[in-house]
């Protein structure tokens, strides 16, 4: 398992919510969003974009994504790379 902290740098978190949505379907790892203590699986559906957009999460705080599996490296990087085009994120 493996996980990373960023902030949120951008008001609005409805398109970030579903790039990481999105992202979850494209790898066998499984992908949690954690913010204030509370977790929120990553997995394609809608309820998943709810849970996500549910916690609140406003410019700049910090919040926790982690993958685990066989290919939580690459899960992570896609996550980021997308984040980093929106310019939604710091690390």
């Amino acid at each position: 398992m493996i996980e990373r902290q960023y902030i949120l740098s951008s008001t609005g978190f409805a398109r970030p919510a579903r790039v990481l949505v999105g992202s979850s379907n494209k790898y066998l790892s499984k992908l949690v969003l954690e913010y204030e203590g509370i977790t929120v699986e990553l997995n394609y559906s809608l309820d998943s974009i709810m849970d996500v957009m549910s916690l609140g999460i406003r410019p700049g705080a910090q919040f926790i994504i982690k993958a685990d599996g066989i290919d939580e490296d690459q899960a992570l990087q896609l996550i980021e790379d997308h984040f980093s085009k929106m310019k939604v994120i710091s690390l």
